[in-house]
């Protein structure tokens, strides 16, 4: 499967880190120097990227793992999601969840991108659903052991 991209930054176009990588890294592109996200803040982050993804497929946007642990950095919508037929640019929510102010630089690795197949669903409305033993039991109706 080929996904075509315009790069209108001056970064490398993402790519696979290892041959098992899910996830392809996405670089902040901030040609106006860096932005600072304080506590609880919230920002729009640019990529300078543009795709073109093929038919029954999606980008999930997910936050990085060791952004989020070392300095509590994380995707607001995570997974955000691209669709197939979306032609803008790639930008990140991201928020600052720690206690500390957190410096985005220009080619700072901010998320990373996977790219998976979907289905669309047939919506039938009907005025019953099947039993099953779980039922409509949730949040954490099993226990915690």
């Amino acid at each position: 499967m080929q996904v075509k991209f315009i790069n209108r930054s001056h970064h490398p176009l993402p790519k696979y880190e290892t041959a098992l990588s899910a996830g392809m890294d996405l670089r902040a592109f901030l040609p106006d120097g860096p932005v600072t996200l304080k506590p609880l803040e919230r920002g729009l982050i640019k990529t300078g990227l543009f795709m073109e993804l093929p038919a029954g497929y999606e980008a999930q946007v997910r936050p990085r793992s060791g952004l989020a642990l070392k300095k509590g950095i994380t995707v607001l919508n995570s997974p955000g999601t691209i669709d197939a037929d979306y032609r803008g640019e790639i930008c990140v929510i991201l928020i600052n969840l720690s206690n500390e102010e957190f410096v985005i630089n220009d080619g700072e690795r901010i998320a990373q991108m996977v790219i998976a197949r979907h289905e669309q669903a047939e919506i039938v409305e009907v005025q019953e659903l099947t039993d099953t033993e779980r039922g409509t039991g949730g949040f954490g109706h099993t226990g915690k052991k």
